[in-house]
Parts: C-alpha cells; structure tokens; sequence
C-alpha cells in the first residue's frame, strides 16, 4: 500500500451498534440492512460483525445468493422483492425472504411453481409514495396471497418518510394501522430512525441500516448522542506543505484565496477517491488529532487543508477525513449531502484494511 490512503473498518464498533440496535428494539427481531454493499464498507467484510442480527435486508437477489454460498443460514430478506417470474426458483431453493410491493409480482407468485412456499412481506404505501400497496387495496392483497401455494407466511411492512422529524410518523402509523386492521401477521416498520424511536413505533421486526455504521439519520442528534460509533474512518497523510503569501491561491479555479501568510498541506485523497468534490473551503478534516478545514477545490487525486495553526504538522502527519475524530455526518453537512451518500461513495481504488479492536495493528 504505497499510496497513503485506506479506508478502515473497525468491526468491534459495528458489533457495539447492533447491539445498541438490539437494546432499543427491545424483544423485536433485528434485520441488519446491508444494501449497497453494506453502506460501501463491504459485505464480505462487515458480516463476521452481524452475528448478534437475526437476519439481513438488502436489494441484490446476486448478494443474498453469495451470502448463501458462504454459508449464512440466518433469514435474507430482499428489499425490493424479486423483478421476473424466473427469479423465484431461486428464491425458494434458497430460502429467501422477499417483500411484494405491487399487483405483477402476485401474479408471478399465483403462476409459479416453486419447490418450497416463500415468506413474504406485503408493503404498504403510507405515505412514502415509493413502493407499495395503497392502504384500500392491501386487505384485497392479503387474501390473494393467503391463497398461493408458492407463499409460505405473510408479514406487514411499511417504510416511514420522515421518522427523523418529531411529528413525522404518526399520520404513516395511523394509516397502516387502518390498513392492517384485522390482519393478524407480524409487522415490520422501523428504519434506523424508527429503531431509535422504537417505543413509539413498535413492531415486530426492526429494520436498522445506518445507525449501524455509525452514523445518525437525525440532522438534530449526532450519532455520538445516540451511542453509535463510526465504523469506516477514512485515513491518509499529507503528503506536500505550501507555504502561501497574501494573495496567493490554491488548486484549480482559484477558488482559495489566502488573506494572509497560510502553511497549506496537501492530503492523498481527491473525488476520485470519493471524497465530494463540491466540499467546500472550511469542511473539517482531522490533522495530527487536530481539526482544521480544507481549502480550496478537491482535485481527482488531491485535497488542500489549512495547516497555520497546527506548526506540528507536516509532510507524514496523519490525516483523517471522516470516521474516529471527524463524524461522517459533520463532513457530509459542510458537503450539503448526508453521511450515507459519503459512505457508498468510496472509490474502488481506495484499499481497505479490517480492524477487530477498532485500532489499526501494523501488520495491517
């Protein structure tokens, strides 16, 4: 690993926020959400930490497969349910669970032939307005698939929009209440921000994504407050100083101006790493345990940070741009975007290293 940059992955902090997320759900069951290749920390990597789950939710039918082939016998629920009639062999044989959202996906299971019935979970539409069945339609729905032979169970499911503000679930909970009513099945309906908000969102079986990866899904509540921590942190080194006068300007568009003399230093990470190239000047980066602010624009391979006022740094010192020191969700708000999309975004070029103590051994 000649180039200075990585990403870690401290799964000993993964395994402390599955179980903040099993202690808030209290007696609920607890699927781990672990699309987009876990939040961008890869599933291969993150699945030795989900051991304390009792099943994982993703959207790939190619992944669960995997997860299959490397022996996962706990319940994989696909999250967008399955998209052709040929998809459901699989399915069965594999014993996967699948969420059915509309009218073409009954139909494929009313026509298929499969070696073993499936679980299903029915979604509902509250108020997302994604996927899902109408509130009117889903009692309709219900019955057609108690009716099928290629359904094994039936399980409720609904997806809340705005469960991260105060007054945004209970209009969505009122809804599916009344469209649930008399349907006697286990209900699913907590996202991460549910889970956290599980006494008044209840259910049986909670759905956690990014509170797993150490970050929050409030804009009100950092994931510090809520007792998670951060599980990718993303580390590199500066690798150049500047030492800029008056006037002098830094990287491309001249977008920096120093309005004094300034020591910049230049960190191995640029939008080709995944780093934003929208961050703007000021968005907090850890130098030598210290917080400072880039500046200027984010080259494809290259980032500047402002190095006046740590004189200790220099060429080597160490740099963290999110993750232990600088929480993803600080850096994704200087961005204008959220820590999931930061997260997903790391570059395949960037190597990865696996902690299990949550510190960085140097055999890694």
């Amino acid at each position: 690993m000649s180039r200075p940059l990585y990403a870690q992955v401290n799964l000993a902090a993964l395994r402390d926020n599955v179980a903040t997320a099993r202690r808030l759900a209290k007696s609920a069951q607890v699927f781990a959400v672990v699309k987009a290749n876990a939040y961008g920390h890869g599933l291969a990597r993150v699945l030795p930490a989900l051991g304390d789950a009792d099943g994982l939710g993703l959207i790939e039918l190619e992944r669960a497969l995997e997860l299959r082939a490397a022996r996962y016998t706990r319940r994989i629920l696909l999250l967008e349910g399955f998209f052709a009639v040929d998809e459901l062999a699989e399915i069965a044989n594999r014993r996967l669970a699948v969420v059915v959202h509309h009218e073409e996906q009954v139909r494929m299971l009313e026509a298929a032939s499969v070696a073993r019935p499936i679980e299903v979970f029915v979604k509902v539409n509250t108020g997302m307005n994604r996927l899902g069945f109408a509130p009117t339609d889903v009692t309709r729905i219900v019955e057609r698939l108690t009716r099928c032979d290629s359904v094994a169970t039936l399980r409720m499911m609904t997806h809340f929009a705005r469960s991260d503000e105060s007054d945004g679930i209970k209009a969505q909970l009122a809804s599916f209440e009344q469209a649930c009513s008399g349907l006697a099945y286990p209900r699913s309906m907590a996202n991460s921000a549910g889970t956290i908000r599980y006494d008044e969102v209840g259910g049986d079986i909670v759905r956690p994504g990014i509170m797993l990866y150490g970050a929050t899904p409030f804009a009100d509540r950092s994931a510090a407050e809520l007792g998670l921590r951060p599980v990718m942190t993303l580390r590199s080194e500066i690798i150049a100083v500047q030492t800029l006068a008056r006037g002098d300007t830094v990287g491309y568009g001249a977008t920096y101006t120093a309005d004094a003399t300034r020591r910049v230093g230049v960190v191995a990470c640029g939008y080709a790493d995944g780093y934003p190239r929208h961050a703007l000047t000021g968005t907090p980066v850890q130098v030598a345990g210290r917080i400072t602010g880039t500046v200027g624009r984010v080259s494809m391979d290259m980032l500047a940070v402002d190095l006046t006022d740590l004189p200790e740094a220099g060429v080597g010192s160490p740099v963290v741009l999110w993750g232990e020191g600088v929480p993803v969700d600080i850096v994704a708000n200087a961005c204008g975007t959220v820590g999931y999309e930061l997260l997903c975004a790391v570059a395949p070029r960037v190597p990865f290293v696996v902690s299990e103590l949550g510190q960085l051994d140097l055999e890694l």
